[in-house]
């Protein structure tokens, strides 16, 4: 394959991906627009706690999409299609089951989400209404997330991309059928919300369907039944939940510690992290093509193609993080003075900017070298690397660092980024040493 040709395979999987990260908060921000017409703030807060703890909830299950591309760009690069079909209907299946036991223990789950956000006595029944709802939508999202590996496995990065703009338009309409034409509040979100997920899964079965006969596969009854195929994708989806916890729990303290210095920083935060979605959503693109390559050329066991697209993806990754350094330095402040107009809070963000104009540069070698993992199934190196970096490398620097206040935070959150990468790199150089992969 010449490098242009590389380079365009590459581009032909990041661009799908970058587009459908940025319709992904459409979800939240057309919610919080047709509740936030009401007259009233009580259901555009039950909105925003219901939609905070399913965002949180629902991501601690995102080892079904990880999990689902590393071993299906694998079997994709061995040419293994009876590998390929069945570990679609095995994800698939998996998210479908762990959906549905959130079903099943949906009160507790509720009771424990509502005593940890602790929502004001006229929030509260509206937000307990809203996650009543919105925890039917779980087999249907987390099935969703095993179909999106499963799209960039096989190298179909446009079937995310449609099954999210689906989800998009019936969750808009239907906001404003069920808030305006029903009288519905809150609740109401939520089961346009609902809705819009199974609709979207659906449509995502039918491109599954399309691409299987593209491929000139079937699915077969045997991949159902065949308990011992389903070992490989549960020792893979463990390590990977172990991480995603980890992530998780760096996320929930990072608000709580911000929340502790008070309310300015704890909404310029709000606003900074923002910026780190947009990092995130950017550079994930690269990732999930490295993903998606690194896994075809491992299971095809093409170490010069395996090394050459980590360069040329790392190299396009590298120029977007300078592009986004290079926009927040330029233009960091008046996408601050956008987001609020409260000079407080444009006044504690914008002080501590200097940091999210560092992140791209810092965070750019922890997004690619993930990219490398997920895509060789390597996660137990990366359930270690970041128990260690998490307890090892954030808290610590967090703890040392307390007399610098939110400076302190956001320095152990950029060293978090920065040792990630280090120990990722360093798992990297060892594993192409020892030929672990090849």
């Amino acid at each position: 394959m010449t490098n242009s040709a590389l380079n365009r395979k590459i581009w032909h999987l990041a661009w799908p991906p970058m587009l459908s990260n940025i319709t992904t908060p459409l979800l939240g921000l057309v919610d919080t627009a047709v509740v936030g017409h009401l007259g009233t703030a009580t259901h555009l807060g039950a909105v925003a706690i219901g939609a905070s703890i399913f965002s949180f909830l629902f991501w601690a299950f995102g080892f079904l999409r990880m999990g689902s591309t590393g071993l299906t760009a694998q079997a994709f690069g061995q040419k293994n299609n009876d590998k390929v079909q069945a570990l679609l209907v095995q994800s698939v299946l998996m998210g479908v089951f762990i959906g549905l036991v959130l079903v099943v223990f949906r009160s507790p789950i509720i009771d424990l989400a509502m005593y940890l956000m602790s929502p004001s006595e006229e929030v509260a029944p509206w937000a307990r209404l809203y996650c009543e709802a919105r925890i039917l939508s779980a087999p249907a999202v987390l099935a969703g997330y095993a179909l999106i590996g499963w799209f960039f496995g096989v190298q179909y990065s446009k079937g995310p991309l449609w099954m999210l703009l689906v989800i998009n338009v019936i969750n808009m309409v239907l906001d404003y059928v069920a808030v305006y034409q029903f009288g519905m509040a809150s609740e109401g979100v939520a089961w346009a919300t609902v809705i819009a997920h199974y609709l979207g899964t659906l449509f995502a079965f039918f491109l599954a369907y399309r691409k299987l006969a593209q491929l000139n596969l079937v699915v077969k009854l045997s991949s159902v039944l065949d308990w011992q195929r389903y070992a490989a994708l549960i020792r893979v989806n463990r390590y990977l939940f172990v991480r995603t916890v980890l992530l998780l729990i760096v996320m929930l303290f990072f608000t709580a510690q911000g929340a502790r210095l008070g309310d300015d920083v704890l909404a310029a935060n709000a606003v900074l992290l923002i910026f780190l979605t947009i990092i995130s959503n950017s550079l994930d693109g690269f990732a999930f093509a490295l993903e998606a390559l690194c896994g075809e050329y491992y299971g095809s066991k093409n170490k010069t193609l395996f090394k050459r697209v980590i360069a040329y993806s790392s190299l396009w990754a590298l120029i977007a993080a300078i592009g986004l350094s290079a926009i927040f330095w330029l233009f960091g402040e008046a996408i601050i003075e956008l987001l609020t107009n409260v000079e407080s809070v444009q006044l504690a963000a914008k002080e501590y900017l200097p940091w999210l104009i560092a992140l791209p540069l810092l965070g750019i070698w922890s997004f690619m070298l993930d990219g490398i993992f997920i895509g060789t199934t390597s996660v137990k190196q990366m359930q270690d690397t970041m128990i260690l970096c998490v307890l090892g490398v954030f808290f610590p620097v967090w703890f040392l660092s307390q007399g610098m206040g939110n400076h302190g935070l956001w320095l152990a959150q950029a060293s978090l980024f920065v040792a990630r990468a280090v120990t990722l790199l360093i798992c990297y150089r060892k594993n192409m040493k020892q030929e672990v992969w090849f």
